[in-house]
This record gives C-alpha cells, sequence and structure tokens, in this order.
C-alpha cells in the first residue's frame, strides 16, 4: 500500500476514505441485535438503591426518549436514558415487562 494524502484519513478495515467507509454502516447494522428487549435491576454504583435497567430497544434517540417518558409515568418513578439503556427507578421489572409486552415487545426478563 502506497501513502497518500488525496482522499484524506483511510479506514484500516475497508482502506477506503472514511467518509466513505462501509464498516460504520455494517457495524451499527449489526449492532442491533437480536429484538429482545432485555428487563434487569441493577443496584451495583447506586448506593444500594435499586434501578430497573431495560435494553435492546431499536429505536433512535428522540423515539427512546419518548418511550422512557411513557415507561416512567407508567410506573410512577423517574429515570433516565444512558447510552441507549433505559433507567426507572425502583425495582419495577414485572410493571415494566408486562407494560412492554401490551406494547407488542418481544420481552425477557435478564439477570435473576
Amino acid at each position: 500500500m502506497v501513502y497518500s494524502t488525496e482522499a484524506g484519513r483511510m479506514c484500516p478495515a475497508c482502506r477506503s476514505p472514511v467518509a466513505e467507509c462501509v464498516c460504520k454502516a455494517q457495524a451499527t447494522a449489526s449492532s442491533k441485535g437480536d429484538g429482545v428487549v432485555r428487563v434487569s435491576r441493577e443496584t451495583k454504583g447506586r448506593g444500594g438503591k435499586a434501578v430497573t435497567l431495560v435494553r435492546g430497544l431499536d429505536l433512535d434517540a428522540a423515539a427512546l426518549a419518548a418511550l422512557g417518558k411513557r415507561l416512567r409515568t407508567a410506573c410512577g418513578a423517574g429515570g433516565t436514558v444512558k447510552d441507549g439503556v433505559l433507567e426507572v427507578q425502583g425495582d419495577h421489572c414485572e410493571r415494566v415487562i408486562d407494560w412492554l409486552k401490551i406494547e407488542g415487545w418481544t420481552v425477557k426478563r435478564a439477570g435473576s
């Protein structure tokens, strides 16, 4: 391979210019998951407080925030969206699973 500055930065995987890289599109398409929403309860790093986590929702940021708002309202709790994961304050796993099934999602309980 000959180094050239004509096209700018090159992707190391597909050897095309970064602006035309096809690796990013393939990575986002493959990172969609298996279509199953996983609901779990976690207390790590939260001072012993339980938080219900919802992972695997294939939505963009705005739709995920809107779904999180409706879910938190249904649970009567606060929460947030971080890195594509919905967090609902408190142990609301069963309520969240039932609500998501009513909304038409395929849901599994993750963890114990």
